[in-house]
């Protein structure tokens, strides 16, 4: 790429009342950025502007789980598409590092990057275009890609099955109870952020911690959703984490340990998760899947979920 032209200014936003001039570019997050600020999810520091004049060329955002917490997620990264290339991929690259040097502690593992794109994006000539384009930027700063996944919803009024008997479901007693179930859930997992935590050394019991204590810890939805599928007879099959995050209802997890798995036991789990949600008068419940993990898909399309979105995953390994 060429270097971005020297006229140029690249800066974070000064305040909450420039959220005008960041939202000159679009991305189909837009409307959660106020209520993001307000609640400290993301700070005016967080969020850079590539400007020529007026006129923003390209920005990007960092997001965070709670207030006061560290920048861990990279999930704004927009380009003035109407921009030629090269200019349009320098640009970005520039804005890019110069915004990470100024956020990212010197020597830390950059935060993941993520996007939402159209499901249909690579048939599409003008998303695939916009899409590629944000991926060699990211590529160009050194990240990979991780995985892409399928976007779902549950949309009211679309039928759950009632309960078969096969299973029984209860909640869960605890952290201890479900990370006895986690641990052998992650043997033979298909979903791609599981399988990044293996390969980087940790042990089974240790990844699904890290995932607990990272992901399931800091819900604020009523743990008693939260359930686990046993035989008539007591003895584990999975269990399913429905909850609601910052923004909607959601299945946040499911799992089948792997004695248990290729029997069909994973549609009456979801069934269940989706049960506890529904009976809670939610519009829609979201999941989500990588694209490699087609059991899973099958289970959720069987069950109705849409497939109304996808997104991917880019990561920095550590230098």
């Amino acid at each position: 790429m060429i270097p971005a032209p020297p006229e140029l200014t690249i800066r974070p936003l000064t305040g909450a009342d420039e959220l005008g001039l960041f939202q000159r570019l679009s991305y189909v997050l837009d409307h959660e950025l106020a209520d993001d600020l307000a609640a400290g999810r993301r700070l005016p520091g967080w969020m850079w502007v590539a400007l020529r004049g007026d006129r923003v060329l390209a920005r990007l955002a960092w997001w965070t789980g709670q207030q006061g917490g560290d920048p861990v997620f990279l999930d704004f990264f927009d380009l003035d598409d109407t921009l030629p290339e090269p200019e349009r991929g320098a640009i970005g690259l520039e804005l890019l590092e110069k915004a990470t040097a100024a956020v990212v502690p010197a020597g830390a593992v950059r935060p993941e990057y993520g996007r939402f794109v159209p499901p249909d994006w690579r048939q599409d000539p003008v998303a695939r275009e916009a899409v590629e384009a944000r991926i060699r930027v990211m590529e160009a700063s050194g990240a990979r890609m991780l995985v892409e996944r399928l976007r779902l919803e549950w949309r009211e009024g679309t039928p759950v099955p009632e309960a078969d008997g096969r299973l029984v479901f209860r909640p869960v007693a605890g952290r201890e109870d479900l990370l006895a179930l986690m641990a052998p859930v992650m043997e033979g997992t298909l979903d791609a952020h599981g399988q990044q935590d293996l390969a980087s050394g940790l042990t089974t019991r240790e990844a699904a911690e890290k995932q607990y204590d990272e992901e399931f810890a800091a819900l604020r939805t009523p743990r008693e959703w939260w359930r686990i599928a046993e035989l008539p007879d007591g003895e584990p099959v999975g269990f399913v984490i429905p909850a609601r995050n910052n923004y909607h209802p959601m299945i946040s997890y499911i799992g089948v340990l792997p004695a248990h798995r290729g029997r069909g036991y994973i549609d009456e789990i979801l069934a269940e998760g989706t049960r506890v949600l529904a009976a809670q008068g939610v519009e829609r419940i979201r999941a989500a899947t990588d694209l490699g993990n087609v059991p899973m898909a099958r289970s959720f399309a069987r069950l109705g979920y849409v497939n109304f979105e996808r997104a991917f995953d880019m990561v920095w390994d550590e230098a």
